[in-house]
């Protein structure tokens, strides 16, 4: 099946060579084609250029996309979208004034979740959670990440993650799958939290491991859930089963949980709303990817990650939505770019790279995705007529996408 599109206003995040990631300065580099032309043939990218320099060729179907835009689909790389049932009364709580540390304290939040969780049947996760992963997708979604964590005992952990491993096999975008049984510390292990912390190493992490339920493992860095210690000790653990870390950290204390992830040569440490100069440092020269969460920040009414501080610092930066019940009810990538640029002072080109290439790293995933490249999965948005791509983060209440294609399909 040979695809063509025709007089693209402007073909985005176009890269002859492929690179892994942008970083600092390059994050204001986003190449891109005016008056352009993208052929698919079957399922990925196989020339593009401008309209006119379009080769002759023998076509199955055509599409005009005249003052339209093309670009990859956006790169989710960290999620929670396996949960059961949702947490509004809590929403009205944080309204009436109580925090979201204070609702967890007394039995909400994440503990919540996990007894929901638990009491709810395998298929009717699969079923929630199979709406969620359709509805991002039509917002331009085309890779994600998928934690568990809402089960928290090592049944509803393996039940979360082989529902994660069934949205992997029906449905055809990339979704990578991380145990994340360190989320909370549960009710009953609240007064004695290193028999928790031995169930999750001794007890699921094995049989997350031999099952191969998961490629990457999680842990919750923060006052109150998990110390710098336990952090170490579960990663250790997980590396001996080939788990690479991709960890919550900073998000409303720095202590020490950027370190730890580098130390254990994290693909990706997550949240940062909390930064101090030694984190940046850290950072430097590393391979892990900085994730920043913006709609948890606008959800939660915390600080927002200090994207100029770690981009100026030569860094790279990937967004992400966080999509969970509890702090961000919302896979919407779109508002994720425009609270980068909104809030975090991104410029359209630097959020963009950073929803794109950027977030296909922190999944190991940019060498097939995150830009416009031969070879490449064809995994694209393609817009309604607007003025330019930065109208994407501009207008953050439009949907300004016509169509999702994935593996070359339009869904």
């Amino acid at each position: 099946m040979k695809l063509l599109f025709t007089n693209i206003k402007e073909l985005v995040q176009v890269r002859d060579e492929s690179v892994l990631k942008v970083s600092g300065a390059e994050m204001k580099e986003l190449p891109s084609i005016k008056n352009a032309w993208l052929l698919v043939e079957n399922d990925k990218i196989a020339d593009f250029g401008s309209m006119n320099e379009l080769p002759e060729a023998d076509i199955d179907k055509t599409i005009d996309a005249t003052g339209k835009i093309i670009l990859p689909t956006w790169c989710d790389s960290h999620t929670h979208i396996v949960y059961a049932g949702n947490r509004e009364l809590e929403f009205a709580d944080r309204i009436n004034g109580l925090s979201y540390e204070e609702i967890a304290n007394r039995g909400g939040g994440i503990l919540n979740s996990a007894k929901t969780l638990q009491e709810t049947s395998e298929d009717s996760v699969y079923e929630q959670s199979s709406k969620r992963l359709e509805e991002v997708m039509k917002l331009g979604t085309g890779a994600v990440e998928i934690k568990s964590g809402y089960g928290l005992t090592e049944d509803a952990e393996l039940k979360m993650l082989r529902v994660i491993k069934s949205l992997r096999e029906k449905y055809e975008l990339p979704v990578k799958s991380t145990f994340l049984g360190a989320h909370a510390i549960p009710k009953e292990y609240k007064s004695k939290p290193q028999e928790y912390m031995d169930l999750v190493i001794n007890e699921i992490l094995p049989k997350v491991a031999d099952q191969g339920l998961a490629e990457y493992i999680d842990i919750f860095c923060e006052k109150g859930y998990f110390s710098v210690e336990d952090t170490h000790k579960l990663l250790e653990a997980a590396g001996k089963y080939g788990l690479r870390p991709k960890i919550h950290v900073n998000q409303f204390n720095a202590i020490g949980g950027v370190k730890a992830g580098v130390e254990h040569n994290a693909l990706s440490v997550d949240h940062l709303e909390v930064m101090e100069n030694e984190d940046i440092e850290v950072l430097k020269n590393t391979e892990t990817m900085p994730v920043a969460l913006p709609s948890c920040s606008l959800f939660l009414s915390i600080p927002y990650t200090p994207a100029r501080q770690i981009i100026e610092a030569g860094l790279p930066l990937a967004l992400a939505t966080d999509f969970n019940p509890g702090s961000t009810p919302s896979g919407n990538m779109n508002l994720v770019v425009s609270l980068a640029c909104i809030k975090m002072k991104m410029t359209p080109e630097e959020a963009i790279n950073a929803a794109t290439i950027n977030g296909a790293y922190a999944m190991d995933l940019s060498k097939t995705h995150g830009s416009i490249t031969k070879g490449k999965q064809a995994n694209l948005i393609l817009t309604k007529e607007i003025p330019s791509y930065t109208f994407l983060p501009y207008a953050f209440g439009t949907n300004s996408i016509d169509s999702v294609y994935i593996n070359g399909e339009k869904i």
